[in-house]
């Protein structure tokens, strides 16, 4: 069974995408995480060949080793660098492959990310939209980062989250855009528990539908 979970950041979707692989026992793969570990490695370069050449270097040369600095690849910073090397049409090719050789494992997987459900995974057999409104994501972005003991200027954030989801939505090569076939799951009245349950509900009722099986 293979799970794509779309959705913009702190929208809840990584977190659903955990409790839902830890629930059915699958990998999960944070495909942001692919893009911010490049994003990191060209730092703060300004925007132009030099800066796309450094990217689809680092994105050609990305293994796992690279996502191991959970603290610098999370930080609101890196995810703005995140969305500026995510345009580039040769990156993205780069972790083309990447995304698909975890997703087509034999045991299924669950993704998250941005464009899993409808370039990575068009096929999956669940797909998810997560959503919450700014105000909300920005909220839960500041407690994650306040939880590690960062001082956190909530209208700078604020800010770059709505700078990064007009990026992602403009991104010719991908960007971030529901599927047909995926369900909206609107997180932002929601706390993770109730949340993953309702996921869940969802995963469960769309399999059960595709077996021919009573999804009642």
């Amino acid at each position: 069974m293979i799970i794509a979970v779309d959705g913009p950041a702190a929208s809840g979707k990584g977190t659903l995408a955990t409790g839902l692989a830890r629930h059915y026992g699958l990998p999960h793969l944070d495909t942001g995480l692919l893009y911010r570990a490049v994003g990191l490695a060209v730092g703060e370069r300004e925007d132009g060949p030099e800066f796309e050449r450094a990217a689809i270097a680092a994105a050609r040369a990305l293994d796992a080793a690279h996502l191991s600095d959970i603290e610098a690849l999370t930080s609101a910073e890196t995810g703005v660098l995140a969305s500026r090397v995510a345009v580039i049409a040769e990156v993205r090719a780069a972790l083309f492959a990447f995304q698909r050789d975890f997703a087509t494992q034999p045991s299924g997987a669950v993704l998250d990310g941005r464009d899993i459900g409808t370039k990575i995974c068009p096929d999956a057999d669940v797909k998810l939209f997560i959503q919450a409104d700014s105000k909300a994501r920005m909220e839960r972005r500041a407690k994650q980062l306040e939880q590690r003991g960062v001082l956190v200027d909530r209208y700078a954030l604020y800010h770059q989250i709505e700078e990064r989801d007009a990026r992602d939505m403009l991104n010719p090569h991908g960007g971030f855009y529901k599927a047909d076939d995926a369900h909206l799951l609107d997180t932002t009245l929601l706390d993770i528990e109730a949340a993953l349950r309702a996921a869940i509900e969802i995963v469960d009722r769309t399999m059960a539908l595709k077996a021919g099986g009573d999804a009642s």
